[in-house]
């Protein structure tokens, strides 16, 4: 008799934690909806703007020191980045939904993508390449690119 009373006490117990704990539970991650190449950056040419889905630069960005900024929105695993085949470094930032624009997370709000820099690192010229894969389902596969001249 005692070890059923112990046992119904836990099972209540447990019972009452998760329902405590129900609305804490994360939703899951959304899986990745797009990929963008933005803007590119260089001493040459200044911030152009690529987001219209262009193959290429219109500015002649060749030379040190150009950067790349991407969206991502959704959540991926680890992405593949490239110049002509070659890895780039990069570093990302949480962003959030704000109505219908996508602004920087700060310390609050819901992440819904990043926004990520790449550096080239004193690569001049060629073919960028972005494309990642979602940690969920579908596991679809999103890419994008562009011929940085």
């Amino acid at each position: 008799m005692r070890s059923t009373v112990k046992m119904t006490a836990l099972a209540l117990l447990g019972a009452a934690a998760c329902w405590l704990a129900a609305p804490a539970m994360a939703r899951s991650a959304p899986p990745l909806s797009r990929v963008e190449i933005l803007k590119v950056l260089s001493p040459s040419c200044g911030l152009e703007d690529v987001s219209d889905g262009r193959e290429r630069t219109e500015c002649d960005h060749n030379g040190p020191n150009i950067k790349v900024y991407v969206l991502e929105i959704g959540y991926g695993r680890e992405p593949h980045v490239n110049l002509d085949g070659f890895e780039v470094d990069g570093t990302r930032s949480a962003v959030c939904e704000d109505g219908s624009a996508y602004v920087p997370c700060g310390n609050s709000g819901i992440t819904v993508g990043y926004i990520y820099v790449f550096d080239l690192a004193g690569k001049q010229e060629g073919t960028f390449s972005f494309s990642n894969t979602s940690i969920n389902a579908p596991g679809n596969t999103l890419s994008a690119q562009i011929y940085i001249r």
